[in-house]
């Protein structure tokens, strides 16, 4: 099986190689109008099914490795050093992307399936399609090249191999770390579609902006996995990591953030551009810069240039992606320099008060967000290589800067849908703007009712303030809901509910993203929680209890426990509120016996008004009893509750509108005369978003 998965990588590499020069030569020879003895538009075809080829070629590499962690094959190297025999079989799965060669065949093979799904859509427009179809294999070449050379995953063990492998990581061990890498890894994959089609119609000189309509779906459904891939990261950490928190601005974390800030970004700025033909040049550069950003995502875990427990050992492919990164930069320069007169705006702003600077303003937000994570990820190798030292910056210094910057943004989200196009008449924003300042206004006064004091310090400010503005941008996002809904309940007469669903239905992706709004206002909400959080610590005996916020744990036993895979230690407590008996917790530490390594396995009692968050921190050597540490987080729930009604407000956009379902059955009928005619719709009912 190594020999077969190493062979598949060969002509894998060979066929993406073919792809990227016939599909190049091809394209060379349609755009100069050449004739040669094999037609362009074959030589393109047979670049096509190469490509669609490299997906079978590179289907059979991963699963030959899958197959060798199944079967135990202990003479592949990567196996030997990421599974063992009494590795559960998910786990064993899971095995593909623990170490550095499985994710970057993880990574080729990704890539290889949305090449696959592109070939095979490529009658949505074959010339674009073609022109990122090549750039596609371009980059899978590089990965392969990587692959096959560099870090390959079939390497042999030398001599006989070991009875046994030396195990899984155990922070790995944990049934969220089975889908957080894939999501994570669909998302930053996933950015190479839209940038091989912004790439390719910046090339081509299209016209228009139809490439922006065929990748709109790409890239949501992209955006969606990287947001999943974070927040389900986020939860592990907050699961496994044992520190009480779900974000240290871990660099690796910190990777996956930054593009996803990008592509939020770009998500937003390509409505200037269908709607008003403007902002070309950012829609470019953002989509430009959030592939970057993946593939350094995916450097900062493989070469060692920082610290994290996120990332892989230090090794020496750091230099590929140095210069895989440099070309990718050079090439993206180089075509915006030749073709930036095809990106010239239709239109200017009219007015700072309008939807218009809105999205500009949110822009610069989300890349200032960017720069400030990127200069403190990066800053500790900058200081190095100037100073001779390096120097790190920690939690405080990001929120110091991220917080405010965090801050502004929920405030757009609230103000932007209330502005017009083009210009906002006095009128209108007194209008718009009562019902949403009432809410800001009365939350934060009834914040100061229940006995909140801002100005104890920064955090709590901070709290108050997200609070505040929440409550105003939720009331923003109603009152949008509620205006549209009533319009159609008078025009149908549907009853409320009924309307708004309709509503919905009629322009999906308006009112999806609004549903989206929302679902990070309630993250924001959740967040806003950590400056109230408390903790304690305590060695604890049979029976004796400890206090913290309105909780009472009584701890009933402690005992170790073993299996094939590990031995553990844990504590049994018993949790009371009020009295009352609500549930029996059982924080845990394990030893892994392949590994030799000690992980932490938390117990998490979970309200929608606290998280009780309990640790067994080991026992004290000289009395051997356990120490438990306890943390109480307030709203944590709501961050997870938050993410699910993103994911339910990105599906609901991708959803065609009921509008346009109908337009094509709509066009084949006569037109029938009305019995009666309508009241006629409001603007938030007739424009797109």
């Amino acid at each position: 099986m190594p020999v077969f998965g190493s062979f598949s990588l060969l002509l894998a590499l060979a066929l993406s190689a073919y792809t990227l020069l016939a599909g190049a030569f091809a394209l060379r020879q349609l755009a100069i109008r050449a004739r040669t003895r094999i037609s362009p538009e074959r030589l393109a075809e047979t670049a096509r099914r190469a490509g669609i080829a490299s997906f079978f070629a590179t289907t059979t590499a991963a699963f030959a490795l899958v197959w060798a962690a199944f079967t135990n094959d202990f003479s592949v190297s990567y196996i030997l050093h990421h599974s063992n025999r009494a590795l559960p079989g998910p786990y064993k799965f899971a095995a593909l992307w623990s170490g550095q060669e499985g994710s970057l065949l993880l990574w080729a093979w990704l890539l290889a399936t949305y090449g696959f799904v592109l070939r095979l859509r490529h009658k949505v427009d074959v010339r674009l399609t073609a022109y990122a179809s090549t750039i596609l294999a371009g980059v899978q070449v590089f990965f392969l090249l990587l692959l096959n050379f560099a870090a390959p995953p079939f390497a042999l063990v030398q001599g006989a191999p070991p009875a046994d492998g030396f195990g899984l990581n155990p922070l790995l061990q944990y049934p969220e770390m089975v889908i957080h890498p894939p999501m994570l890894y669909l998302g930053y994959v996933g950015f190479t579609v839209p940038f091989a089609f912004a790439l390719g119609a910046l090339m081509m000189r299209y016209p228009g902006e139809k490439w922006i309509h065929i990748t709109r779906r790409w890239t949501m459904v992209t955006w969606l996995f990287l947001t999943c891939g974070v927040f389900l990261g986020a939860h592990w950490a907050y699961s496994v990591l044992g520190w009480g928190g779900y974000w240290a601005w871990d660099p690796v974390e910190n990777a996956s953030l930054m593009p996803w800030l990008t592509g939020t970004a770009f998500l937003h700025s390509v409505m200037m551009q269908e709607k008003r033909g403007m902002m070309k040049n950012w829609n470019v550069w953002l989509i430009f810069s959030t592939f970057l950003l993946s593939i350094l995502g995916t450097l900062l875990t493989r070469s060692g240039l920082v610290s994290s427990v996120h990332a892989f050992a230090q090794s020496s492919i750091g230099s590929w992606f140095y210069a895989f990164l440099f070309l990718v930069l050079v090439v993206c320069v180089f075509t915006f320099i030749l073709q930036r007169d095809h990106l010239k705006s239709d239109h200017k702003i009219e007015s700072l008060v309008s939807r218009e600077s809105s999205f500009l303003f949110n822009n610069l937000i989300f890349l200032a967000a960017c720069f400030t994570i990127l200069w403190g990820t990066l800053f500790p190798v900058l200081s190095e290589y100037v100073q001779g030292n390096r120097v790190t910056v920690g939690a405080p210094w990001y929120n110091r800067i991220a917080v405010p910057i965090g801050l502004s943004l929920l405030a757009l989200m609230g103000l932007g849908p209330l502005l017009a196009w083009r210009s906002s008449s006095l009128r209108s924003i007194r209008r718009n703007f009562v019902l949403p300042s009432i809410a800001t206004v009365a939350t934060a006064i009834a914040l100061l009712a229940i006995g909140e004091r801002p100005w104890h310090d920064q955090g709590t400010i901070y709290s108050f303030v997200a609070f505040s503005v929440a409550a105003g941008v939720i009331t923003a996002i109603a009152s949008e809901f509620l205006h549209g809904a009533h319009v159609l309940k008078v025009q149908t007469g549907r009853n409320i509910f009924a309307a708004t669903l309709l509503l919905i239905q009629r322009n999906t992706r308006r009112y999806g993203g609004y549903i989206v709004h929302f679902g990070v206002v309630v993250i924001f909400i959740g967040l806003a929680g950590s400056a109230f959080n408390r903790s304690t610590e305590q060695e604890m005996d049979f029976r004796q209890s400890m206090r913290v916020g309105p909780y009472t744990l009584v701890c009933q036993d402690y005992t170790q426990d073993t299996n094939p895979n590990y031995d553990s230690e844990y504590a049994v407590l018993d949790v009371y509120r009020n009295g009352k008996k609500v549930t029996q917790l059982a924080p845990e530490k394990r030893f892994y016996v392949a590994s030799q390594q000690v992980s932490t396995m938390v117990a998490n009692h979970s309200t929608l008004a606290w998280d009780l968050y309990v640790i067994y921190a080991g026992q004290n050597p000289d009395s051997n009893r356990p120490i438990i540490k306890v943390f109480l987080n307030p709203l944590v729930a709501w961050i997870w509750i938050g993410v699910f009604i993103v994911i339910i407000g990105t599906l609901v956009a991708l959803v065609p509108s009921l509008t346009t379902v109908l337009s094509p059955a709509r066009a084949r009928e006569p037109a029938k005369k009305s019995a009666r005619p309508l009241v006629s719709e409001p603007a938030t009912l007739r424009g797109g978003d």
